[in-house]
């Protein structure tokens, strides 16, 4: 008993010894396991939500739905797009036309198929033959519109760029609130009216260089100019003829009325010189009328207007002249540089040039020769030829002209300063 006894003693006593170990034990392993049941709850907690962010990043499994039409949208509510110029749709969205709208059907535009099958819904709906409302025709025609643009892909690619863009439609397709294109002429029409033009007034031109000449000529007969107030030989020569013409009419009718009557003559109030001179002025202007107009050419270009003074004609006639006068001042130069003298051809044209077309026809023949052999080309014998004319036109007598040469041996100045000395 005594060593039973002594056993047990010591076995308690260990007992106790690992007693307080093994609750310590226990304490710690209960506090280190509840956080780990508390964190496997919560993730279950948070687990449909993990799932349904897993659905959100991975759409593709989801089936897509393509936009369809809006049958409850309103027929008449076309939307609004920057088109002026009328290139797609005008004022109006081709989308909302067909039905479609741009901001709701999101990454998925409508394709082909349904852009054709919304257009042939509303065309059967919209066709004249069968809708009689007012306005059918033309939302039918808006309608075919925005199916063509829509159904063409370079031309809707086109028209999706400029829906906010309308800056660079502005610069592509302008705006016709600010300018629009001109309808294209007819580039032979134009030319045709402009030759028509031209030829008109180059002949209205003619007739009026011939008119001024005559209308100066009829006054200086009438008026019985002389040289120096302006006159020349020809309007003396037309006076005279219309003296005569007056006389033999006068002499005619005086004869009539002799045999018509046989009774006295009453005398009217007798017209002073002035009275007189206008009378007979009066009756010799429609005589030298007719007879400055039988002159078809006065000379220097100033002529009747002809055929040949359209433009049409003349321009035919340019290549013409402008080669013919090229080979002219050719020769004449090849001439000059081989000192050859100056041949008759050759004084003619310089002498021409030299005075003027005008001063060349109003000379008599023997003038002409006269000015051929004065070499009038070179600047002292013109100016020495332009004096003696102004002299001759002034009637100044022989003894003031050879006055007027000493003067100018002497070197007083030129003839003209003291021409216009004498005669001021």
């Amino acid at each position: 008993m005594t060593t039973s006894g002594n056993v047990v003693i010591p076995m308690v006593r260990s007992c106790r010894r690992v007693r307080y170990p093994m609750l310590l034990l226990t304490v710690i392993i209960a506090l280190y396991s509840s956080p780990v049941y508390s964190d496997d709850t919560a993730s279950k907690a948070d687990a449909p939500t993990e799932a349904g962010e897993a659905n959100n990043e991975a759409p593709k499994d989801i089936p897509k739905q393509k936009p369809a039409r809006n049958s409850n949208a309103d027929p008449d509510d076309w939307g609004s797009f920057y088109d002026p110029n009328k290139i797609f749709c005008g004022q109006y969205d081709c989308y909302k036309i067909l039905g479609f709208d741009y901001e709701s059907w999101g990454r998925e535009p409508p394709s082909l198929k349904d852009i054709t099958k919304s257009y042939r819904s509303l065309s059967r709906q919209w066709h004249p033959d069968k809708n009689k409302s007012k306005g059918a025709r033309e939302k039918f025609v808006a309608i075919a519109k925005a199916y063509e643009v829509l159904t063409d892909s370079e031309k809707r690619a086109e028209y999706d760029h400029f829906r906010d863009r309308p800056d660079e439609y502005f610069k592509k397709y302008g705006s016709s609130v600010l300018w629009s294109y001109a309808p294209q002429s007819d580039a032979s029409v134009i030319i045709i009216l402009f030759l028509l033009l031209g030829s008109a007034f180059t002949y209205f031109a003619q007739k009026q260089k011939w008119q001024t000449i005559a209308n100066h000529l009829v006054k200086a007969a009438v008026e019985d100019l002389s040289p120096r107030e302006g006159g020349s030989s020809e309007s003396i020569e037309i006076r005279a003829k219309a003296l005569e013409i007056l006389a033999k009419k006068k002499e005619d009718a005086g004869a009539s009325e002799g045999e018509k009557s046989n009774d006295k003559k009453k005398k009217g109030p007798k017209l002073t010189a002035k009275e007189k001179r206008e009378k007979e002025q009066n009756e010799l202007r429609p005589i030298c009328i007719e007879l400055v107009n039988e002159i078809d050419d006065f000379g220097g270009g100033f002529r009747k207007p002809t055929v040949h003074d359209l433009l049409i004609l003349k321009m035919v006639n340019w290549p013409y002249h402008l080669a013919t006068a090229a080979v002219w001042w050719a020769k004449y130069a090849v001439r000059r540089l081989k000192n050859l003298e100056l041949d008759d051809e050759e004084r003619l044209v310089l002498t021409k040039n030299a005075v003027g077309e005008v001063t060349w026809a109003a000379v008599s023949d023997e003038e002409r020769e006269e000015m051929l052999t004065l070499d009038l080309w070179i600047t002292e014998n013109l100016v020495e030829f332009r004096e003696r004319q102004e002299m001759k036109q002034a009637g100044v007598s022989a003894t003031m002209k050879k006055k007027i040469a000493r003067m100018k041996k002497r070197g007083k100045g030129s003839m003209g300063d003291d021409f216009d000395d004498k005669f001021d």
